[in-house]
């Protein structure tokens, strides 16, 4: 297996969170969201770097708080900047020559199998870039800014993307240099030409966005032991 340098950007403003205290400090299952998102790739034999990127308002309350316990599981803390594409190019500034795929994963989505890292890092090495998504089973509708429906859009074909995201070295610099701005690296890739390959995920790999998300990280925790995931892909995201 390609060895694999790990950006777990988590510099967000967390506004929709509340709170006095950074969503990224918030405990779940008695450990913090960002050290149970760690978790998943510290242990890993074919990962040779991990960077945690916080805002420059956490650095401080990070390295203080947690930076005995970083260093023990070779985690360094980096800067983020003011948008999640300019946190992921500040880590990419410090990325270990040794590695050959860049795997990025929200901090904030601590809900993490170890199958699924294990599936989209073989098709990622496999492919050059590959990401974890969910299939869309709702009924979506587009509304306008009367707050009205304006209408119902097809689900067949949708998926929701998640992360972990994983690209070939080479290919998520070039997407990076080309300075674009996105809230997911697999939009950036996509727009350089790059197939991006869909690895089904589960809905369990939620993001935690509200407090609310996470009463429900509470509840699937517990739950991840042995799973594991689908072994088909999806379909290629368009470029």
């Amino acid at each position: 297996m390609p060895k694999v340098s790990v950006i777990l950007p988590a510099a967000g403003t967390g506004k929709r969170f509340g709170g006095n205290e950074s969503k990224i400090f918030q405990r779940l299952a008695g450990k913090c969201i960002f050290m149970r998102a760690l978790e998943a790739f510290t242990t890993r034999s074919d990962v040779c770097q991990v960077q945690l990127v916080v805002s420059p308002a956490d650095m401080e309350p990070t390295g203080r708080r947690f930076g005995v316990a970083l260093a023990a599981m070779g985690v360094s803390v980096v800067q983020g900047g003011a948008t999640r594409s300019q946190s992921v190019r500040n880590a990419l500034a410090k990325m270990s020559q040794e590695a050959e795929l860049i795997c990025v994963h929200d901090a904030v989505r601590p809900c993490i199998s170890p199958a699924w890292v294990d599936a989209v890092f073989a098709e990622a090495a496999r492919s050059g870039a590959a990401i974890l998504a969910y299939p869309v089973h709702g009924t979506l509708k587009k509304v306008g800014p009367d707050g009205a429906v304006a209408c119902t859009l097809p689900r067949e074909q949708l998926w929701e993307a998640q992360t972990p995201q994983v690209f070939r070295r080479d290919v998520l610099l070039a997407a990076y240099a080309s300075g674009g701005d996105a809230t997911d690296d697999a939009a950036l890739v996509e727009a350089i030409g790059q197939r991006v390959s869909v690895v089904a995920g589960d809905p369990r790999n939620i993001k935690i966005t509200t407090a609310a998300d996470l009463a429900l990280a509470e509840a699937i925790i517990g739950t991840l032991s042995g799973c594991r995931t689908v072994p088909s892909s999806g379909p290629p995201a368009k470029p």
